[in-house]
């Protein structure tokens, strides 16, 4: 009995090793590979039952249209997973996450909108990778981010206008590429494209293919002919306004900091302020023409302390030593991100410009305020200079010797406005 109780044993395992739901037929291959075949079988879904010692499975040209969390967890050590020619509209988040053998994916020729781009983080093997002649519109720029193995790329047909910088940097093993026939706009954001593919070993498949849908002036051309002339990254300069000339400022110190910046398309200018009490960012002006505040609505309170100008001019009235801090200048355009910094120290002294100079010789006096007005900033802010702003006296003493008036706020973002060219 013992030799016939194994022998059973053995039995019941091997069909449970070659278990197979009743539309797909399956087999072992010569390199011990369990195949589940289940193509044309118009399934509307994927099947049950299958052996989890499967690693090949097949099933295209079906009528699957959603793939479902957990759709394959019958089968975790699936090393290759055909879905071409389906009817595939989108997938759970975790529908693929759990296939960590994955190295081949087939999902073109369907109709997806959505994919899982998260999943892939755990399909750190993935080699070849086809999600042509879909429906997808956009990718994240991390999608692949977790794919050092992945040689072969698909995303040709497709709706994709744009891709982010630096999408096909994290695939060190990419050795194909295949984009033509996707509708790209060919801004200045897809620059980062081109300079790219002038530059990669990767092969572009029908690279020649790759055409521009807009704008108008560039469609029908290659995605490679974008001027480059018409995209320059954005540099960026930070000064001290040291005077206004005669203007008159509130009592107290008014410190004032402007931003110059350069590119194509003009960048836009963003502000980060960190301060040993708080951290503030500013996207844009929250100063209008009139020398109002932008509605409070708009401008949080954390900002209000902070004059923002349209011309790149910030302006802090009243600056004290909760204001100390470093002042960052953020340059923006769809080439790319530049930024500068300068330190902003805020001390007393009774000869501040005397002071001043021992401490540093290329330090100038102004008018009643002396500071350290540095070189221009490095272009591509490397480094960060060093303001030290000294405290002026309460009450500024007029020509005549007299006290002059406190003025409003409204006369102050007049006078900047009119002195900086706003």
């Amino acid at each position: 009995m013992g030799p016939l109780l194994c022998c059973l044993g053995i039995a019941v395992l091997l069909c449970r090793g070659l278990a197979c739901p009743g539309p797909c037929s399956c087999s072992t291959k010569k390199n011990g590979r369990l195949l589940a075949e289940c193509a044309y079988k118009e399934l509307p879904e994927v099947p049950r039952g299958l052996s989890p010692n499967v690693t090949i499975l097949t099933l295209s040209a079906n009528r699957i249209g959603w793939l479902r969390r957990g759709a394959f967890a019958e089968v975790p050590e699936v090393q290759s997973l055909w879905l071409g020619y389906n009817q595939i509209g989108g997938a759970e988040p975790g529908a693929f996450a759990m296939l960590s053998q994955l190295k081949n994916l087939d999902l073109s020729h369907n109709k997806m909108v959505t994919f899982p781009w998260q999943d892939l983080r755990n399909l750190s093997g993935l080699q070849i990778l086809k999600l042509n002649n879909n429906r997808l519109a956009g990718l994240p720029r991390d999608a692949f981010q977790a794919l050092a193995e992945l040689r072969s790329l698909w995303l040709n047909d497709n709706q994709l206008t744009t891709l982010a910088d630096g999408t096909f940097h994290p695939l060190p093993s990419l050795s194909q590429l295949q984009l033509f026939n996707n509708p790209f706009n060919c801004s200045c954001k897809l620059f980062w494209l081109k300079r790219w593919a002038e530059s990669t070993s990767v092969s572009l498949t029908k690279g020649g293919s790759t055409l521009c849908a807009a704008p108008g002036r560039m469609r029908g051309r290659a995605v490679t002919d974008i001027p480059a002339h018409q995209c320059v990254a954005p540099s960026v300069q930070l000064t001290y306004l040291s005077k206004l000339d005669n203007t008159v400022l509130p009592d107290g110190l008014t410190l004032s900091l402007h931003c110059s910046v350069a590119g194509s398309p003009l960048p836009q200018i963003r502000w980060r302020i960190q301060t040993p009490g708080r951290g503030v960012e500013i996207d844009g002006p929250n100063v209008a023409r009139d020398g109002s505040l932008s509605p409070s609505g708009r401008i949080k309170q954390s900002q209000e302390r902070f004059l923002v100008f349209k011309n790149g001019t910030m302006a802090i009235p009243k600056f004290s030593k909760e204001d100390e801090g470093t002042y960052t200048c953020i340059a923006i355009n769809d080439v790319g991100t530049r930024e500068v910094s300068v330190n902003v120290a805020l001390a007393g002294s009774e000869n501040p410009a005397e002071d001043l100079l021992q401490d540093d010789p290329h330090a100038s006096s102004l008018g009643g305020r002396s500071c350290y007005k540095g070189d221009e900033m490095d272009p591509v802010g490397a480094g960060e200079k060093l303001v030290i702003v000294y405290h002026v006296p309460r009450e500024v003493k007029g020509t005549a010797g007299g006290a002059v008036p406190r003025v409003g706020l409204v006369t102050l973002l007049l006078a900047l406005g009119i002195v900086l060219g706003w």
